[in-house]
């Protein structure tokens, strides 16, 4: 099956979150708000669904289950689900501060992979921040302290934040989305989140949310990571495109498209198309289809050559090293 696998967001209605996903990106759900929209996901936690075409209605895990994860490339040959997570995501509040396991230990404690993920920042409110890794060393005995006595922020870097940057999360950094951000999240597929501080705020059943302090202490880096902030950008025909990130997990570029802009989808791995603006076509093999902003789409490995036409910004994910389950 070569042709184009068209996604249903999955939408999640956290109480933090916004209108905007609806209002800008066309999301729909039967809650009055949308935290989060999973745009590419195959997770027991949400599985996008496929809309359109032969397997039309499943959800992207039964689709995997049916036919073989072989379908997401070579450098995918050691997965039996999609080893990445993509969501766009709208903070109308702070979100808590969190950390996330690496491989080992969420493997050991969770039975799923650890989480590295990366903030590309689409739109953001005057003044908006976030909070991202600690300023200083800091041992677990302080760490511990500025949890009880509340003074956990001022251990961390609090950045404010403008559309266009980008923020790369390794396992283990401390880290939160602030009140005003709307973002794109590219990730391992998992949805492990160790709960640190939360500013004291209480759930909808009025209680203070839980915790995970024993956990975060565990997982944790409490030495700085020095981290580049900026990403490449490459003149190509019909446009140009940044190289936002290359990890292990996954590589992503935003593509900026001005005409038309040709890309071509290998044995090695999928594509995943996300758009952000404008009101383009897709066109493949198969036939030409609409590509307007907020279009989720996979281009299974091996599909060959395919060209988005007209003005419009997308983001193109695929995973260019070997992984595997449990990575």
């Amino acid at each position: 099956m070569e042709e184009p696998i068209f996604l249903q967001s999955i939408c999640k209605d956290y109480l933090w979150g916004g209108n905007r996903l609806r209002e800008e990106f066309g999301k729909q759900s039967d809650s009055e708000i949308i935290a989060e929209s999973w745009e590419l996901a195959a997770h027991p936690d949400g599985s996008s669904i496929i809309r359109g075409g032969t397997y039309d209605g499943k959800n992207l895990q039964e689709f995997l289950d049916e036919v073989g994860s072989g379908v997401l490339g070579a450098n995918c040959a050691g997965c039996k689900t999609m080893p990445v997570m993509i969501k766009l995501i709208d903070a109308k509040q702070d979100l808590s501060i969190q950390v996330h396991p690496d491989n080992a230990y969420a493997q050991r404690v969770e039975g799923e992979p650890g989480k590295t993920e990366m903030w590309y920042i689409l739109d953001c409110t005057p003044g908006a921040s976030l909070y991202y890794d600690v300023k200083e060393p800091v041992s677990k005995e302080t760490f511990r302290a500025s949890i009880e006595n509340q003074t956990l922020t001022d251990l961390l870097c609090k950045k404010e934040v403008k559309p266009g940057e980008l923020y790369f999360i390794p396992a283990g950094m401390l880290h939160a989305i602030g009140a005003g951000i709307l973002l794109a999240e590219i990730q391992q597929n998992s949805n492990t989140t160790y709960r640190v501080y939360d500013y004291g705020r209480r759930g909808a059943d009025g209680k203070l949310r839980p915790l995970h302090i024993e956990k975060a202490l565990d997982v944790a880096n409490l030495e700085p990571t020095p981290m580049a902030l900026t990403y490449p950008s490459f003149t190509i025909p019909g446009g140009h495109f940044h190289r936002l990130h290359s990890c292990h997990y996954f590589t992503t570029d935003l593509m900026l498209v001005d005409d038309t802009v040709t890309s071509a989808v290998t044995e090695e791995s999928f594509h995943h198309l996300l758009a952000l603006s404008g009101n383009a076509v897709l066109e493949t093999q198969q036939g030409t289809y609409p590509f307007p902003k907020g279009t989720s789409v996979l281009l299974l490995a091996n599909s060959g050559r395919y060209y988005v036409k007209g003005a419009c910004q997308y983001l193109a994910t695929k995973v260019d090293e070997p992984v595997m389950d449990g990575e």
